[in-house]
């Protein structure tokens, strides 16, 4: 036996212990691996999301309405100058500006290109750079540039310069066409040089900027002298801006029509062109088409990356519109006439040229030949020259001033300018104006002053009123008589003729007590006020919106009920301090919609069989930049289902039947003590603007949903028919569904359905961002 176990082979202990040591190490490597990359995904801080300008929501400060001020003029810190040294280098910059010896060639000026009798454009449309012989539209035989000279009238409250915006200032602006190949070709080096040879220059840059025998003179300081120069050319003194410091007869009764226009929910002129600059700070897609033979010009996407800026321009101030023919960034059309049309047919599509992103607002509508020349003779009232530049009789190069042009806009604008001046109402004390049925209301509101109630009796209305003061109360006398055995309102009808049932620009507006139905474009739109309340008001048919307030501080809305908006019934926008209580919201394609607003409180609200019910949003490209602290908080939101028919080009129409509550980019929302029940695609969900705009789009708002919290609701049937985006990818309803984006909100309500795991307020913060980034994995992936 001995000889036989002798014999066997047995386990060599000595050769296996290190492979198994081996086998430890590695899976010891891989666990520790893990650990650290778990770590890293948790305790790795989370990239700030853009927070915004939380000034750029509301009315701002002091006056409202139409009488907002010009904003600051954008200026560098080193232009803090007294009023004495910056006359003397606005007087010196008015010299260069005029003077071609800043061309390599001297023989163009900024003048050449920005002339004072064509509005500070040229005429063209599509300039002409070096090599070219004349001024103006008569220029010729030189290099065609890609686009027009945009006016430098109001140019100092630009928020960007060049129709790209690829300058941040006026000195910015001012360097690039000296420099640019192309237009006056010349150099830092020789433009110095060639000034330190006058003497005079010498002399004037030395006692502007400081210095001797011409050291003052730079690059630098002859940008910021042409700036200065650039700064005093204002325009705000048109037969407009004296109607609104209460000159009611220096606008005609056609212009008071084109306003009414401008500013209706029927072309929504105003949204883009904002007072009292009549411009913007954002770049917008409108589809200008290039010309034949032309290379593409992609705009904005050429300085900002991303695709959602291709074929985005700068809004350009329409402040002295009439004198700047023609007009585009390219100078496609050469009348207002047909830039009217080009809108009123929806902009780019409408003559078949499709771009991507077109703006939300461009969408067509009818233009009757009446509405269309009350807008021109709107447009012509922005007109101002009574502060225009003197043209230097010599320049000190000795080169040749441009010479003065006719144009053909100031006949035009004078035709329309006709109104009366200083016909400014005289004060009073408030008292009630009565309107009776068969009478006008608008009538009633011309003989108001600030202060007064318009009393409207029980009757049927059809009229668009408007009302531009401040102070004011649109009232319904609602009736009770033995006769009457119910109360009855006033009614509003625009017959689906009328654009808006009332328009107000005034602070502290009151409208309470009224029927409001069947008008195409709003409701009751009010824009840039404070203390607004909407009150006992039944809405039905009115277009686009119900009520609408934009760019408003202190919203009251309560006690509504809106039906049949083809956009939302109860729509705040760019707004702060607002409350929406009480009201009841159906058959519209959202209900209530709280966008791009600070400090919003949404309760009591009874909101079914619309295509959302809630929506909180924060969009790009708006004048406010935020969407911050909104509470959700005691309202039903039930049924929502209804079929989505807003206009197919409106961002509402991505809105997906079924939905309840939609919280996309918005911050510090909170969702709490809700009944939300029967939304058939889901009850809250909560998105970031990545998953509705095209990949690589550069966004001037912060597109991730950050610290919301949705808690202690009750859900119940939520979920059961997913559409939209949801059905697209296969994915399942739920009460509560989450895109993976903004790691820092949370969710606390037990028993509610999930799209996913969802972290709750208990959890640490770095177990969210754990969480989150492999969340963000996952669907990177998949």
């Amino acid at each position: 036996m001995e000889n036989v176990a002798a014999n066997v082979d047995t386990p060599d202990i000595d050769a296996t212990a290190p492979r198994s040591k081996a086998l430890r190490r590695v899976v010891f490597a891989v666990f520790l691996a893990l650990l650290l990359a778990a770590a890293a995904l948790a305790f790795w801080p989370a990239p700030a999301d853009f927070r915004g300008d939380e000034a750029t929501a509301g009315a701002g400060l002091g006056h409202g309405g139409l009488q907002r001020p010009f904003p600051a003029m954008i200026a560098p810190p080193e232009n803090g100058l007294d009023n004495a040294s910056f006359n003397q280098r606005a007087e010196l910059g008015r010299l260069l500006y005029f003077d071609p010896i800043l061309s390599h060639g001297n023989d163009l000026s900024c003048a050449t290109c920005h002339h004072p009798d064509l509005g500070f454009t040229d005429g063209r449309g599509q300039s002409m750079g070096k090599g070219g012989h004349g001024v103006g539209p008569e220029r010729h035989d030189g290099e065609v540039l890609r686009r027009g000279s945009p006016t430098i009238w109001n140019a100092a409250y630009n928020f960007k310069q060049f129709w790209d915006g690829r300058a941040k200032d006026l000195e910015e602006q001012a360097i690039g066409p000296i420099t640019s190949e192309n237009e006056m070709g010349s150099s830092p080096d020789e433009v110095e040089k060639k000034l330190r040879a006058i003497p005079e220059y010498a002399r004037l840059f030395d006692a502007a900027f400081g210095g001797t025998a011409g050291s003052g003179i730079s690059i630098k300081t002859v940008a910021q002298a042409v700036a200065s120069f650039e700064r005093t050319l204002t325009a705000n003194n048109s037969p407009f801006d004296r109607f609104v410091a209460g000159d009611s007869n220096s606008l005609t009764a056609e212009q008071r029509r084109g306003f009414n226009l401008f500013r209706s929910g029927k072309t929504r002129c105003f949204e883009c062109h904002g007072l009292p600059t009549f411009s913007n700070p954002d770049f917008k897609v409108i589809g200008v088409p290039d010309f034949d033979g032309q290379q593409p010009d992609l705009g904005r996407a050429e300085i900002a990356a991303g695709s959602g800026y291709e074929r985005a321009f700068k809004v350009p101030t329409l402040r002295n519109i009439a004198l700047t023919a023609p007009y585009m960034h390219n100078g496609r059309f050469k009348r207002l006439e047909e830039v009217l049309d080009f809108y009123a047919h929806g902009g780019g599509p409408g003559l078949g040229f499709r771009v991507p992103n077109l703006d939300d607002k461009i969408r067509s509508y009818e233009l009757s030949a009446q509405e269309k020349e009350d807008l021109v003779a709107f447009l012509c009232s922005l007109t101002d020259e009574t502060k225009p530049p003197q043209f230097p009789p010599s320049v000190p190069s000795g080169l040749p001033v441009v010479p003065r042009l006719s144009n053909p806009g100031r006949a035009l604008a004078a035709k329309f300018n006709t109104g009366s001046r200083n016909n400014v109402e005289p004060a009073r004390a408030s008292q009630t104006i009565v309107v009776k049925a068969g009478e006008s209301i608008q009538t009633a509101i011309d003989r108001a002053t600030p202060g007064d109630t318009v009393q409207v009796e029980p009757g049927n209305y059809h009229e668009q009123v408007t009302i531009d003061l401040d102070n004011i109360t649109l009232k319904g006398a609602v009736t009770q008589a033995p006769s009457q055995p119910s109360s009855s309102m006033p009614v509003l009808d625009g017959e689906r003729k009328l654009s808006d049932a009332v328009i107000a620009t005034g602070n502290n507006f009151h409208i309470e007590g009224f029927e409001i139905r069947h008008y195409t474009g709003n409701g009751v739109a009010v824009q840039n006020a404070h203390g607004v309340v909407f009150r006992d008001l039944v809405v039905d048919d009115t277009g686009r919106y119900g009520v609408y307030p934009v760019s408003c501080t202190g919203v009251v809305i309560e006690n509504l009920v809106v039906t049949r908006a083809a956009d939302a019934g109860i729509y705040v926008g760019q707004s702060r301090d607002i409350k929406v209580r009480n009201s009841e919201a159906h058959d519209n394609v959202t209900g209530i919609e709280i966008e791009n607003s600070l400090n919003a409180v949404v309760s009591g609200n009874y909101v079914h069989n619309n295509t959302g019910g809630i929506l909180v949003f924060v969009l790009p490209n708006n004048p406010s930049k935020v969407g911050r602290n909104c509470k959700v908080t005691g309202n039903r939101v039930l049924d929502n289902n209804h079929d989505n028919f807003a206009d197919p080009t409106a961002i509402v129409h991505n809105v997906p039947p079924g939905t309840g509550i939609m919280i996309m980019a918005a911050d510090e929302t909170e969702v709490t003590g809700n009944e939300i029940r029967g939304n058939d695609c889901y009850g809250v969900a909560v998105f970031s603007l990545t998953d509705v705009f095209p990949k690589g789009t550069v966004f001037d708002v912060g597109p991730m949903p950050e610290k919301n919290w949705v808690h202690a609701n009750a859900f119940s049937g939520n979920g059961r028919h997913p559409a939209g985006a949801l059905a697209a990818a296969g994915l399942p309803g739920a009460d509560l569904i989450w895109d993976g984006t903004g790691w820092s909100n949370v969710w606390d309500d037990a028993g509610a359905s999930r799209s996913s795991l969802l972290p709750g307020s208990r959890w640490p913060s770095f177990a969210r961002r754990g969480w989150w980034r492999l969340f963000g994995l996952a669907r990177t992936f998949l």
